[in-house]
């Protein structure tokens, strides 16, 4: 019997499918608006089950394609992820053809990342001495940003491992990126601090005071995590105040920049929230939520290149640098990560920035922290509440004020399900004072005022419809 082999046995026929698969892909992002997300059907599972073989691409077009998370269509805002962009088509066929592992050795997509991080680096205001690596995103970056802030405050725990009592202090609702980064680490979710807030961001009389007892009691500060656009309700730290604090305090200042960073890039006055964010000893942010490129694509920024290397570096037999040749192209970025074998993010970030240019990014960010205003205008002008004021892109509110709390609370609930089942619109939902409200979180390229205000009316007829079934 002869073996399979592992390509086409017709690559004229591939390149037909390719085309045939690569105009439906263009039609389905350009026409969006008409591809929102649908429910799958039952079952969806056993048409998946491998070893059916077939048309692969037909099979791809027509079991696939339709049933996306719904995050290219212009009414979705449930949750913050970005939309996609066109340029992505170009740095995804490129990156399958060229198979590059972006963990090092001497080639040209090592360098693609380098131009990504010097570009980010720059807009963050980070001065030439800081270093970069793009990860799988905000998550990931956190774990690396604490890691390097461990190492400098105990630089002897990779060799000996930790047992020193580190704390981390953080808002009360920043990300769970944040806590899951604590326990990777080994140093337990108890030694997470969460600060109240005050006005909306982290209440600087309660850090302090959290600081102090903690040395009292023997431990060590290891970490502020400032906020920059919160997940609940987005809003911003101030990251002046805070590096004031840091400072003083001898403690690694980390920013939880994960859509929020990028109001760098905004107009007034927008861009003002993330002022001092140049300050912060590192930074966590994704391409793939406010820069919409496609999934996924984050970065760890670190001030510190030294720091930011003493953390992971470790070069065995079989990964030995070399003068020149393949083996070449130092720095490596397997030596500021996790990981050895790493895909082609960087390409997604230049293409998008090398086809729509700089000037495009910041008014689409500009835009959707404007729409975020307009759709809470929007929720007044059909009497409904907001459940606080909007700071950048996150608008958060509830359908029916004059309902007792719990009977908001379901009815918001089932207003978001019932709108994303009839295709409509996607909002999520939050608990505020202790409700449950609908929540627009808008990093959409492709959204515009007339989507908004469609939605919005149709949230307060939905709340017409639904408002008998709570009581």
């Amino acid at each position: 019997m002869t073996t399979p082999p592992l390509g086409p046995n017709d690559w004229e026929g591939l390149r037909s499918d390719l085309h045939r698969l690569l105009d439906r892909c263009v039609d389905q992002m350009r026409d969006a608006k008409d591809h929102p997300w649908q429910a799958p059907p039952a079952d969806l599972a056993d048409r998946y089950a491998i070893g059916t073989g077939g048309d692969v691409v037909g099979r791809v077009m027509d079991q696939v394609l339709p049933y996306h998370g719904g995050n290219t269509h212009p009414k979705f805002w449930g949750w913050v992820q970005g939309s996609g962009l066109a340029s992505d088509f170009v740095a995804g066929i490129a990156a399958a053809a060229m198979n590059t592992n972006g963990g090092g050795r001497n080639h040209g997509i090592n360098e693609v990342e380098r131009a990504v991080i010097d570009w980010t680096r720059r807009k963050m205001g980070f001065g030439t001495g800081a270093s970069g690596v793009l990860v799988a995103g905000t998550s990931q970056a956190t774990v690396i940003a604490l890691q390097a802030a461990r190492v400098r405050a105990c630089p002897d725990v990779r060799a000996a491992g930790g047992d020193a009592k580190l704390t981390v202090y953080a808002a009360e609702g920043v990300h769970n990126a944040t806590r899951k980064a604590v326990e990777l680490l080994g140093l337990g979710h108890d030694q997470l601090r969460l600060v109240q807030t005050k006005d909306g961001a982290m209440d600087l009389e309660t850090l302090q005071q959290a600081i102090d007892m903690d040395r009292a009691h023997g431990r060590t500060p290891l970490t502020i995590v400032g906020t920059s656009g919160s997940v609940d309700l987005g809003g911003y730290d101030d990251l002046h105040a805070l590096s004031d604090l840091a400072n003083r305090e001898g403690i690694w200042l980390h920013v939880d920049g994960a859509f929020g960073a990028w109001t760098r890039l905004a107009d007034a006055p927008w861009r003002g929230l993330t002022d001092g964010i140049d300050r912060a000893d590192s930074i966590a942010l994704d391409f793939h939520k406010w820069m919409y490129v496609g999934y996924d694509c984050g970065l760890a920024l670190i001030a510190d290149e030294a720091a930011h290397r003493a953390a992971f570096a470790a070069r065995p037999a079989y990964l030995k640098g070399a003068a020149e040749g393949l083996a070449g192209g130092d720095p490596w970025f397997c030596d500021y990560g996790i990981d050895l074998s790493r895909g082609n993010r960087a390409l997604k970030v230049w293409c998008a920035l090398e086809m729509f240019g700089e000037e495009a990014f910041a008014a689409a960010i500009t835009r959707n922290c404007a729409q975020a205003s307009f759709m809470a205008d929007q929720v007044q002008t059909h009497g409904m509440t907001l459940a606080a004021p909007v700071v950048s892109n996150i608008c958060v509110f509830t359908a029916a004020p004059e309902l007792p709390a719990d009977q908001q609370s379901a009815l918001n609930a089932k207003i978001a399900t019932h709108l994303q089942l009839k295709n409509a619109t996607v909002f999520s939902t939050t608990d505020v004072n202790g409700i449950t409200c609908l929540r627009a979180a808008i990093t959409n390229h492709r959204t515009r005022n007339h989507h908004i205000a469609e939605a919005i009316a149709d949230v307060a007829k939905t709340a017409q419809l639904l408002k008998g079934s709570v009581g």
